[in-house]
Order: structure tokens, then sequence, then C-alpha cells
């Protein structure tokens, strides 16, 4: 079991210092727009993946500009006690310890406190780019496989290493076909491991999306979901083939455009409902029924991964949910599933309400 006891804010975003308890499995946080509330979200996503959910650039998170800030969780994972502690220093030094043991690497502690968020702009998952996509599936693989990450992370630099060297050849107007053919190893070394990770985990983990969508959205549409990757063309016998087919086919394409053109940086998923696309025909209930098909998918994997159920991270899920679908998420996610619930409302008699009605076992916090 995985729960949070206390957070203690210094200085992190609209909060100068601001001690929190959580006793209960569901906390509700309540209050008016422009208060906190989401803030206490990305506090605790901060302390489970060493940055923030909304922020990109740290220096921007601080109540006082380059000021800094630290962020101090207290949990429990499985009866162990664990002190999270993340700090930006003023001179913009970033430090995160567990237990007062320093990382000195921060991807180390992805996957040690697993969490899942929604939030309203999450739907960019469903109307947006490939690229919000596979960071979807990133972020949930990571937490699982740690070799994963680590094969991501040198594939996305060999990648820009290639996409440079692509471009030199452009400017001096010579090709050096040894030195390429060098970082095409490299980067189908990593590449292989992430595309057959994905090939392998995707099918089951789709397939479990569609299964939560019936039933958040009571309905039986025709949702498919199918990977897509320039990849699986070639029918190859391995991986690795697979890459040197599609690098043999885009060289006169990657050299006269000056980056690559494939690999899984270029993988997707598809959505269809009814074999349309479902960006174009779904409504704002449907695609905010598909994103929580997606987290709840990505909360029963990582739970099973990982022997406890991740903390899950609920912002503003009230907005274009009608009151049957609410009523199915929150009975699944407040009383079915085991982990702890973090959600956000501005209207605390609509919450409290809701929490009632499925019966679990709650505490609101009310900021002012």
């Amino acid at each position: 079991m995985f729960r949070f006891q206390q957070l203690h804010l210094v200085q992190y975003k609209n909060y100068m210092f601001k001690n929190f308890e959580f006793k209960h499995k569901v906390i509700g946080i309540c209050g008016a727009n422009g208060i906190g509330k989401t803030n206490i979200l990305d506090a605790i996503w901060y302390l489970c993946f060493t940055k923030s959910y909304f922020t990109a650039i740290d220096g921007r998170i601080a109540y006082t500009p380059n000021q800094g800030f630290r962020i101090d969780g207290k949990c429990s994972i499985n009866n162990q006690a664990v002190n999270a502690v993340a700090i930006l220093r003023e001179t913009g030094k970033k430090e995160f310890s567990v237990n007062n043991d320093l990382y000195t690497r921060l991807s180390s502690h992805i996957g040690k406190m697993p969490a899942v968020m929604v939030a309203p702009d999450d739907v960019i998952i469903i109307t947006g780019g490939s690229e919000e996509r596979r960071k979807m599936i990133d972020t949930l693989i990571c937490q699982i496989d740690e070799t994963y990450m680590q094969q991501l992370m040198a594939y996305n630099k060999i990648l820009l290493q290639r996409n440079a060297l692509l471009k030199q050849f452009s400017e001096t107007g010579f090709t050096d076909n040894a030195l390429l053919h060098i970082i095409n190893t490299q980067l189908i070394t990593a590449g292989s491991y992430v595309y057959k990770l994905r090939k392998d985990f995707l099918p089951a983990y789709l397939e479990r999306i569609n299964k939560h969508y019936q039933q958040i959205s009571g309905s039986n549409e025709q949702l498919e979901l199918s990977y897509d990757t320039p990849l699986d063309v070639f029918n190859s016998k391995s991986e690795q083939d697979a890459f040197e087919l599609l690098f043999a086919q885009n060289h006169s394409r990657d050299l006269a455009m000056q980056r690559t053109n494939g690999g899984i940086h270029k993988d997707d998923i598809k959505f269809l409902l009814d074999g349309m696309p479902f960006k174009q025909i779904a409504s704002q209930g449907q695609r905010k029924s598909l994103l929580f098909a997606i987290r709840l998918t990505e909360y029963e994997l990582l739970q099973e991964y990982k022997g406890f159920a991740p903390v899950l991270l609920l912002d503003d899920v009230f907005e274009k949910l009608d009151e049957q679908r609410m009523a199915n998420l929150l009975l699944d996610v407040c009383v079915k599933k085991q982990g702890q619930v973090f959600i956000t409302d501005t209207h605390k008699g609509r919450l409290e309400a809701h929490l009632q009605n499925v019966g679990c076992d709650y505490e609101i916090i009310e900021l002012v």
C-alpha cells in the first residue's frame, strides 16, 4: 500500500509555507479557481517523478522567481516509512533524496513512487499529435521497466547526434557514410529494445483501455485502438533488421531533409470510433471517457507490476462528464481501487455529495 501522510511546501508555486496532513484514502481538495488546488497535486507528482507535471522549467515553479523551493513528503509504501525531499537551490542546483539518501541520478527514482495524473488538458493525448501519445506510453513503461527508460534516453540522445550529423553533411557537402553507420548501429541498439517492449506491451494495454471505456461510457460503441509504427511494415524476423531496412529506405530522404524520418520517435496510437478517427467525431464526454479509460488502465498495470497501487491524482474531473459517467468513475477509483486518491473541485458540496453516494472513506481539505 502506498499512502501520502504529510506534505510540506516551502516557496512552491503559490505556497510560501504550508503543511498538509492526509488521514484518509480519498482526499478531496476544494476551493476557488487559482487558490492552489492543482499545485498540491503537482507537488505530489514532483515527489514521484522529480519534476512538475505542468511546468517544464524548475526555475518557474518557485513562489519567488529564482529563489528556489522545497517539497517534503512523508508517506508509507508497504508499511515502510518514506520521506522524499525535492529541493531547488537559489543557484539552480536540484537535489532529490529519499530517507536522506541523495540521488546522483534523478532517473533512478522513477518507478519507486508510482503515480497517475488526470488533468483537463490531458485530452491533448487524444486530440494532439503523436508525440503526446508516445509520452503517454513512455511515462507508463518507464515506471515499470528501468532498462526501457535508459534505452529510451540513449535513443533520444543519439537521435539528436544523428540529426546534427545529417545537417553537417548538408552544410559541408560531404557525407561520411562510415560515421553514419556507427551512429545508426548505436541508434538501432537502443531503439530495438524500446520497439520490442512497446510491441509486446501495447496489445494487452490497448485492449484494457477499450474495456474501461465501455464501462465508463456505459455504451457499446465500437472503439478500435492500435499501435502504429513505421517499423512494422517490414515484417522482419528481428527488431534490428526492421531498423536497418527502415534506415536504408529513408537514406536519401534523411540526407535531403537533414533529419531522421523513421524510427520509434514516429510511433503512434490510433483511436477509431465506429471506423472513424476518434478525435474528429467524438463528443467532449466521449473524449473525457477515453482519457479516464487510459489512466485507469495505467493505474491497474502499475499496481500489477509494482505489487501496490499507485497514487491517483484527479484534477478538476467533474467538468464535461455527465452524472452517470462520473458516478461510474468514482465508484471504480474511490471504492473498488485500493490506492490513495486526491480529487480537486471548485464546489465542496458537489464533491461531498458524490463521495457520500459511492460510500468511500474520505476527507475534505478546503482552501480559502
